[in-house]
């Protein structure tokens, strides 16, 4: 620490000595150095969106541009000139222009964005501007300049950029105190934007990333500070055993991304059995995956916890007037191209005085030799006399002349050689007047119609440049991962029941279940109380656990058969209830409350199934009935904290389970969210259908892929799927489609004998392709043909499929659907058809969740079954979900 002094004033033969305070020279230096990096190293200029190292290099560039390529070494010490840095950075600023493949053409290896390979050295490597660079970058005419740090040449102090170039190339930089992070933006839609903002129509700008990717801009924010923007890589499932990443997130290369799945699987996070880079000009990871392990939940695990997802932050800051200026996008934008307009004005502005200044030349040239003007100096001694005969010879024919004639004008006529003169055409003189004239009259033009010639100036950059720049990035609106549906289970759960213990470090003790260290455990003891812990080395609960399982966050269809006695000899009571939240490691008592409670039954059921049991009374007095059945599927269900329904006031012996149930609970709905491609129980998007535990999904995909599948909420479908709907076994599928290796169209129709298998219904010929696929019963086709030369067209066909062709084997070739040439085919309107009911095995009175029957059967007996319930309050916590089965427990 420095330590400040006041000022000394020392008396020295005469001299007086000022020490001042160091703090104010360092906040002064501070501030400079602090300046010095935000202006002139790390923030790019809105101007023409380049830092100064970026600029000195393409104004290097330019110096040295013959049309060949140059040693990238040498333009590095070219740009030394105007550069008071290193090379090192010279070099490293210049590869990463060159990567972004827009304004140099690059020869040699210059790294790799996707792996993150370095560039050769730069004496290995050459570049040299490209026709986009040349076009939209450089015009000295219109260029402001200034001297160079040591005042020997001169740098332009911003190039003219007509283009929005910081967006299509994005920024990034680290200054003191500040930083910058402008996200790359997609050339086409950056000058479609340009057009509506001329236009004065609205626009909208999203990222989009040279290493492709999904990515989710709901977040964006128009790139101001405080937004976010979710990008994932592409991982699609090659087999049941492989997974392949084809895109990676932008920010990471394929050996960060391996290196994050890999940490992942070592956490126990995730769980692979190896990994392939093949990444070449594309990008392909391998992922295998250990048998019976689900591809669909391990790509949600692998975006949940490793660098398939990225998240980032955007922060659009650049200098503008020498100071730190934060804006969107969108404004980034209006700026640039209102900056493009004034550059065009200047250019034709500069162009219009040249044609005008040729022209008038080109006059007064005609007019000196045609009228012999030349002849009236022959007898000047002096130059003064020259210019003054000259001068004088011109005066009778200069009215039509737009400006003065200057005594530089004079001159000019002077150097005409005598051979000019002698060969002298007035008829071409004066086409190249009249062409002048016309090239005066439409630079006016487009100066008075100047944003149409700045539209016109877009238009032809995309035409010129667009080809091959589309889109990269898809856009969509990510489904959040929950961690905890997805985690593998990396430890094993064991209970002590006697003892009340539970955790992963008893491995004495009885086997529970695979677990993971974020999930949380639910407990239930004899004495009737119920807790929730997060999953511990050891944790006590409390003594005589009869049941321990992962809990579910959130789960209506889990749900809790129990049979109690309240106190030490009072009546008992049958209660069924879901738990779908708490607070963590609370104790729940679920009986009345009464000491001395103890419970005579207990099942967690998954699916909300409703047993059968067998109540035994003790013989005591007068009891008739001994023994009656009751059914869990007559309980309503209720909140966990209800008392239940009596079931008996006398003392039981014990509770047998005497026939297993179905599930009470209704048909599950699910629905298709396309904006998400995910399924949901949450009523977004489109409603698929009702669907019991046996039901499937049907999914066909434009490549002629058929599969049936469980319809799970952590499935991925393909992008070229075109079919997802209840599987119904007895429908039939009819197709038709293009067989490549006979050039013809069949017609098939079959039904999916195998279910969960994935079968292709076309022939595998490169050239096959599937035309039209229906799932209505009983479809109806358009078949247009093509119009042969010298015929009439045919009329068109229209074709019942039911009856062209009967059902088949799905590997069958179908039957030929015609001979001529096709132009479309076009599916039309179903013929009615009355479908079959469906029947299910399980169609026995399927209560509702909600309602269920309050009617007890105590067959025979004395109990009092009058109701006597409240629904509680459930207090919600950070719960967790995972999927769990129960198991009844007698006692």
């Amino acid at each position: 620490m420095i330590e400040e002094h006041d000022e000394l004033l020392n008396e020295d033969e005469g001299s007086q000595e000022t020490i001042t305070k160091v703090t104010g020279m360092y906040k002064e230096w501070f501030l400079d150095y602090a300046s010095y990096v935000i202006l002139e190293r790390a923030v790019p200029a809105i101007e023409d969106g380049f830092k100064p190292v970026q600029r000195r290099i393409m104004h290097s560039m330019k110096d040295l541009d013959d049309g060949r390529y140059n040693k990238v070494a040498n333009i590095v010490g070219h740009t030394m000139q105007y550069h008071p840095h290193g090379d090192a950075s010279i070099a490293d600023a210049m590869v990463q222009i060159g990567q972004k493949d827009l304004l140099i053409d690059t020869q040699g290896n210059w790294g790799n964005i996707l792996t993150g390979d370095r560039a050769a050295a730069s004496r290995y490597i050459e570049a040299r501007l490209s026709k986009f660079a040349l076009d939209v970058v450089y015009n000295p005419k219109i260029t402001e300049w200034q001297a160079s740090y040591d005042g020997r040449r001169k740098e332009p102090i911003n190039l003219p950029v007509m283009f929005p170039l910081l967006l299509a190339q994005g920024g990034e930089g680290i200054a003191v105190g500040l930083s910058t992070k402008i996200l790359p933006h997609n050339f086409i839609e950056l000058i479609d934007a340009s057009v509506k903002h001329l236009k004065g129509k609205r626009f909208t700008l999203l990222p989009d990333f040279p290493t492709a990717g999904i990515a989710d801009f709901t977040n964006y924010n128009d790139g101001l500070r405080g937004g976010k923007v979710r990008v994932r890589a592409q991982i699609s499932q090659r087999d049941k055993n492989t997974l392949v990443i084809t895109e990676i997130p932008y920010g990471t290369t394929t050996s960060s991304l391996i290196d994050s799945i890999l940490k992942a699987n070592d956490k126990g996070k995730i769980k692979i059995k190896k990994i392939e880079d093949n990444t070449a000009a594309n990008v392909e990871i391998l992922i295998h995956l250990p048998s019976g392990l689900s591809p669909d939940k391990t790509i949600d695990a692998l975006y949940a916890f490793t660098s398939c997802e990225t998240s980032i932050s955007p922060l659009g800051c650049v200098i503008e007037d020498n100071k730190p200026y934060f804006v969107g996008v969108t404004e980034m934008l209006r700026r640039s191209t209102d900056n493009t307009v004034q550059l065009l004005k200047s250019e034709l502005e500069i162009k219009l005085g040249e044609f005008e200044e040729q022209w008038h030349f080109a006059s007064l040239e005609r007019i000196f030799i045609e009228n012999r003007i030349y002849r009236d100096i022959e007898e000047e001694e002096t130059w003064d006399g020259v210019i003054n005969a000259i001068d004088k010879g011109l005066q009778p024919h200069i009215k039509h002349l737009k400006r003065k004639i200057t005594v530089e004008d004079i001159t000019r006529l002077t150097e005409i050689r005598i051979k000019r003169i002698s060969k002298f055409d007035i008829d071409k003189a004066q086409q190249k007047i009249d062409a002048l004239e016309d090239q005066i009259a439409e630079v006016k033009h487009h100066l008075a119609n100047l944003i149409d010639y700045a539209i016109a100036y877009f238009e032809r950059l995309k035409k010129e440049y667009g080809e091959g720049k589309e889109r990269k990035t898809e856009i969509r609106i990510f489904d959040d991962v929950d961690a905890t549906k997805v985690v593998i289970r990396n430890t094993k759960l064991y209970v002590n029941r006697e003892e009340g213990f539970i955790g992963t470090s008893l491995r004495r003790d009885e086997y529970v279940c695979d677990c993971s260290d974020i999930d949380d455990i639910i407990v239930f003891t004899k004495e009737g109380k119920m807790m929730v812990t997060k999953v511990d080395s050891k944790t006590f609960i409390g003594k005589n656990i009869i049941h321990v399982a992962v809990f579910k966050k959130k789960d209506k269809r889990t749900i809790y058969n129990m049979i109690y006695r309240d106190g030490k000899s009072g009546p008992s009571y049958v209660k069924r209830f879901a738990v779908t939240s708490m607070t963590r490691d609370r104790e729940y008592d679920l009986t009345n409350g009464s000491k001395g409670s103890v419970l005579w039954y207990f099942s967690a059921n998954p699916n909300g199934e409703a047993e059968v049991v067998t109540i035994m009374l003790r013989q005591v007095g007068s009891i008739k009935k001994l023994k009656w059945d009751l059914d869990f599927a007559d309980i309503l269900i209720k909140g966990r904290a209800s008392k239940g329904n009596q079931v008996t006031k006398y003392a039981i012996k014990r509770v047998e389970l005497k026939e297993k149930g179905v599930s009470t609970l209704k048909p599950r709905k699910i629905w298709f969210d396309d904006t998400v491609q995910r399924l949901n129980v949450d009523g977004r998007g489109e409603l698929i259908g009702e669907f019991r535990g046996e039901d499937r999904l049907l999914v066909i995909n434009q490549s002629g892929v058929v599969k049936t599948i469980i319809p799970e909420l952590t499935t991925h479908f393909d992008s070229d799927m075109i079919v997802l709907e209840k599987w119904i076994p007895k429908k039939p599928i009819s197709a038709i489609y293009y067989d490549g290796e006979k050039e013809r169209y069949y017609v098939k129709r079959f039904i999916i004998e195998q279910e969960g298998r994935e079968e292709s219904f076309i022939s595998d010929h490169s050239d096959s392709q599937l035309e039209i696929v229906s799932t209505d019963w009983r479809p109806m086709v358009e078949v247009e043909f093509t119009k042969e030369r010298g015929k009439d067209r045919k009329p068109n066909m229209e074709v019942n499929l039911e009856e062209f062709i009967s059902i088949k084997g799905i590997t069958a070739l179908g039957n030929q659907l015609t001979k001529d040439k096709i132009n479309q085919i076009n599916l039309l309107e179903a013929l009615p058809y009355e479908a079959p009911e469906e029947v299910h095995a399980d169609e026995l009175e399927v209560v509702d969740e909600e309602t269920v029957s309050e009617n007890l059967q105590a067959e025979g007996s004395k109990t009092d079954t009058k109701q006597k319930s409240n629904s509680a309050s459930q207090e919600d916590d950070d719960d967790i979900d995972v999927d769990d089965t129960g198991q009844a427990k007698l006692f």
